[in-house]
């Protein structure tokens, strides 16, 4: 379905669940437990799991901010893509990791909603790919004291917005943790 030709398969994408970043988000521990779900379900599959990092000053490189969660633990032979930008595509290796896989449809996960999340599900749709928004397994923090909506408000309505994006020879969905599948 994707528009990149001979990429039938599917990578679950895990981005920016560090420490700095989910330390105060919203429902953390239950969208991290989604999360795991799903890393242990694909990896029963054979599905690619790629990890995303965000470095910045407030995540320095090797600082325990910059860590990825305890309750997360990438397997050495698993991809890990440094980012320094919101869409995880740009300045990155991640498009080469989903070409040698053959990946044409990501199933994406993890932090913040508002920010790193909606940029990498708009990058991976413009570049071709069918993306599966996990919609209980992505989170954001409350940044409603800067006028921003409350965090549930940012979840729902990305995820409200997200089923209803469409594009020529592409899909775009929303799914809960519950219903994903990685059947080719």
């Amino acid at each position: 379905m994707s528009t990149l030709p001979d990429r039938p398969h599917t990578a679950l994408i895990v981005i920016d669940v560090q420490n700095g970043v989910v330390s105060g988000a919203h429902e953390r521990d239950a969208v991290v437990a989604n999360i795991r779900t799903l890393v242990d379900r694909a990896r029963e599959h054979a599905v690619p799991v790629v990890w995303v990092q965000h470095s910045s000053a407030e995540l320095a490189e090797g600082s325990p901010p910059w860590e990825y969660v305890p309750e997360l633990v990438r397997q050495p032979s698993e991809p890990l893509v440094h980012k320094t930008f919101g869409d995880s595509f740009e300045a990155t290796e991640l498009e080469q990791v989903l070409a040698t896989a053959g990946v044409g449809r990501l199933v994406v996960t993890g932090a913040q909603t508002d920010a790193c999340i909606r940029s990498t599900i708009h990058g991976a749709f413009a570049r071709g790919y069918d993306v599966t928004l996990v919609g209980d397994a992505h989170t954001t923090e409350d940044l409603s004291a800067y006028g921003a909506p409350t965090p549930d408000q940012v979840i729902t309505h990305t995820n409200l917005y997200w089923q209803y994006q469409t594009a020529p020879g592409r899909t775009a969905t929303v799914t809960p943790t519950q219903d994903v599948s990685f059947a080719e």
